[in-house]
């Protein structure tokens, strides 16, 4: 065979060219390995952050309005038990009632009467003042003598509406006049 047939025959169609051995062996791919969970990425660290000033906040508040309740059950405490006699201590429960309603509503000291405890049953389920033992502030300040009964009666639904009302209203207060003065600028 000649060096000319040796090329026509590897031209021939069914003719495999000789392989040559791979020098590298091809292998599978190799993936990088997946992060750990721990340290977190940056955002997960804000997310974190975020919650915890969240959470402190929200605690820093509710122990705030704790003790600002404390204080107002205080203040109405003291100021109750100071008054020699029942009478007395109904005229003066009376007079932190007005001073919290006008809180609320400078109009409401001028108020007399049913529309005084029309006002103090605002807002509530069940008309306390104006058809229940709170009719005893009308006249209760005046009467020589008041029944022990009704002076606790008395004293729990005044002490509960009183603190309502300076609790309730300030931050409302405090927010209306923000807004009033946004407003106006």
């Amino acid at each position: 065979m000649t060096f000319r047939s040796a090329s026509i025959q590897s031209a021939a169609p069914n003719a495999l060219p000789a392989a040559a051995p791979d020098p590298l062996p091809l292998l599978d791919v190799h993936l990088p390995p997946s992060p750990s969970w721990w340290p977190p990425p940056t955002g997960w660290w804000l997310v974190l952050l975020a919650v915890a000033l969240a959470v402190v906040a929200i605690g820093y508040w509710r122990r705030r309005a704790r003790r600002r309740r404390a204080e107002i059950e205080r203040l109405f405490d003291t100021t109750v038990d100071a008054a020699d006699g029942l009478p007395a201590r109904i005229a003066a429960m009376s007079e932190l009632l007005r001073r919290a309603a006008r809180r609320r509503d400078p109009n409401a000291v001028r108020l007399a009467g049913d529309a005084w405890l029309r006002f103090l049953d605002a807002g509530q389920r069940v008309p306390a003042f104006s058809a229940g033992v709170g009719r005893t502030l009308l006249e209760g300040g005046f009467r020589r003598e008041v029944g022990e009964q009704e002076y606790a009666a008395l004293r729990g639904i005044v002490r509960a509406r009183f603190v309502e009302l300076m609790r309730g209203t300030g931050t409302r207060s405090r927010w209306s006049r923000l807004w009033r003065g946004r407003r106006a600028s």
